[in-house]
């Protein structure tokens, strides 16, 4: 368990989440530390895997990927290596950008974003639907985002 954060470590975490690429001078004034002793704060962050990397944030349909679809799936028999079976197919699936095993009538929701239906057509068809774990799959196309990327809630 990671050590408990405190107020600072939480601005840290708060600003470096609206601005990954800030420079540890610009970090340091925004949260109220000098340089070093926030870049050893960060670099604890990083090193207790409360930071665990940075990225651009690209967006999808600039980038041809115009589908998100939210796709349920059941797993056949259930048993444990059944599931552990799925889950590390589904993490091999480039085109699963999020992934969550949960409650409920499916036992797995993945986001699955691609150019098009014909796209999605093939990954269902070729992919997923061959897995032989997976009983039942049901999709849920998405109309247009609302709420994407957003940080975490971390506390005030």
């Amino acid at each position: 368990m990671p050590n408990k954060l405190d107020a600072i470590d939480h601005n840290i975490l708060r600003a470096l989440q609206q601005d990954g690429r800030l420079t540890n001078v610009e970090l340091a004034d925004k949260v109220g530390l000098s340089p070093s002793p926030c870049l050893r704060r960060v670099k604890r962050l990083e090193a207790e895997g409360i930071i665990r990397g940075y990225r651009a944030i690209v967006d999808r349909a600039a980038t041809g990927l115009g589908l998100t679809v939210l796709t349920e799936i059941k797993v056949g028999r259930h048993t444990r290596k059944n599931a552990d079976a799925l889950q590390e197919a589904l993490e091999g699936v480039p085109e699963i950008v999020s992934c969550h095993m949960v409650s409920g009538a499916p036992d797995f929701i993945a986001e699955i974003v691609v150019p098009d239906l014909a796209a999605y057509e093939q990954l269902l068809s070729n992919v997923l639907l061959n897995l032989p774990m997976v009983q039942d799959i049901r999709s849920n196309f998405s109309l247009r985002p609302v709420k994407t990327d957003g940080p975490l809630p971390v506390p005030s």
